[in-house]
């Protein structure tokens, strides 16, 4: 399978970070759907069923958390590997968010764009 097979939905609302991301993600091959709020990306999921979704937490309409946690509970996208790409640290949110079913938790200022499109090809077993 190709790369270009995979879709990443990516929940940024930074509008600077997220072309960042889109087009490193997208210089790997694979296609990047954008997401600039939670409900906008919990839709996303819900329509494409991507192979993996990159959340942040902080966002506009709908928090990452609560997307997470929709995703988790809907049997469609249950299985979807989620990844949150935030800048909080915190170990109560980073707990919290492997309990909501996080296959991963990156710290965005821990890792450049080539290191998370990496991250996404291990998770994917590229």
């Amino acid at each position: 399978m190709t790369q270009t097979q995979f879709t990443i939905v990516l929940v940024e609302d930074d509008p600077f970070l997220a072309e960042i991301y889109v087009l490193r993600l997208e210089r790997e091959g694979f296609k990047v759907l954008h997401a600039r709020s939670g409900e906008e990306g919990l839709k996303n999921v819900l329509e494409t069923k991507p192979s993996l979704v990159l959340l942040d937490l902080v966002l506009p309409k709908m928090d990452g958390f609560s997307v997470l946690k929709e995703i988790k509970a809907n049997a469609a996208t249950r299985a979807i590997p989620v990844v949150i790409l935030t800048n909080l640290g915190e170990e109560s949110d980073v707990a919290k968010g492997k309990k909501l079913g996080a296959a991963d938790y990156f710290i965005k200022a821990h890792l450049t764009p080539s290191e998370v499109a990496q991250k996404v090809k291990q998770l994917l077993n590229l």
